[in-house]
């Protein structure tokens, strides 16, 4: 009879955001005058006074004085705020107050996040033009990104909601199916590979009868029809080898995390390490690289 195993998940961050006074904010590092001139922060400033602020600070809760936070990331948009005389900002709470552990976990905002930011100033009657003055960008570059969904099923735009993407990638996904898009969706994650080249080696890969309708595609240069064929049912095999590692995943994973932890805690046995270093070194060496591979993983 297989056992529960009930796993206690620690949020990154209290459930809603706050708005917090600015002068209750406690920043970790000093922004200089000639910082304060850089084009960094004058885009930034620009961008404030354009459209306001699109990515919320991230602060912790000093430990120190009650009512008090610390900021861990969005220095510059905060000092740009403050110049702009505001006193009041709206910021993610972590639970976790290191800003180095926060920076170093934290990802960059997302393109289908910066997509939904772009629709939401939009509605808010912000105009292209003054979204692409405020991000010093062009105003194609902001019309394409307000169209990145255009073409992409729910489900493909959920898998890769916090992916970093190239624009053009969601180019060729649009030649895709919804299934193959899902399919392909959950092949960048698996494979961690979110580059141009690679989804046009899955469209290329792709038989016809799960391309999106109304597109035809070109004969790839230098490839036959064999070679094509052969192409799209490894694609298919490689798919349906996914599904399968895809179920035993979680089992698997929490397995070798008990294994591992076991073997750490055996490597802390002075009688054990003697023993294995006596009668099974190399068995040693490799219980030793396995523990030294997680402690750089953590």
């Amino acid at each position: 009879m297989a056992r529960r195993v009930h796993i206690s998940v620690r949020m990154g961050f209290e459930e809603r955001t706050h708005t917090i006074r600015i002068s209750d904010i406690r920043p970790l590092k000093l922004i200089s005058d000639e910082i304060k001139k850089s084009a960094k922060y004058l885009q930034i400033l620009a961008s404030v006074a354009e459209i306001g602020l699109v990515e919320p600070p991230v602060v912790a809760r000093s430990r120190e004085e009650i009512g008090k936070f610390l900021l861990l990331d969005g220095h510059l948009r905060l000092e740009a705020l403050k110049d702009r005389g505001v006193s009041e900002v709206l910021c993610l709470v972590s639970t976790d107050d290191e800003a180095f552990t926060y920076n170093k976990r934290v990802n960059r905002i997302a393109i289908i996040q910066e997509h939904k930011m772009i629709l939401k100033a939009i509605e808010n009657g912000v105009s292209e033009e003054r979204i692409a003055k405020s991000l010093n960008v062009d105003v194609g570059s902001i019309r394409r990104r307000r169209k990145l969904l255009e073409g992409i099923c729910v489900e493909t735009a959920e898998i890769l909601k916090e992916k970093h993407i190239a624009l053009n990638t969601f180019t060729e996904l649009r030649k895709l199916g919804p299934i193959r898009q899902i399919e392909a969706a959950e092949l960048m994650v698996a494979m961690n590979n979110f580059s141009n080249s690679y989804v046009r080696s899955l469209v290329a890969a792709t038989p016809r009868t799960q391309l999106a309708a109304g597109y035809m595609p070109r004969q790839p240069k230098g490839l036959s029809e064999e070679q094509l064929s052969l192409m799209e049912r490894e694609s298919a095999s490689l798919a349906r080898e996914f599904k399968v590692a895809e179920q035993t995943y979680g089992v698997d994973h929490l397995d070798l995390v008990l294994a591992n932890g076991y073997i750490g805690k055996l490597l802390r046995n002075g009688r054990v390490v003697g023993y294995l270093a006596k009668n099974f070194s190399e068995l040693l060496f490799e219980f030793q690289k396995i523990t030294e591979a997680d402690v750089q993983a953590a």
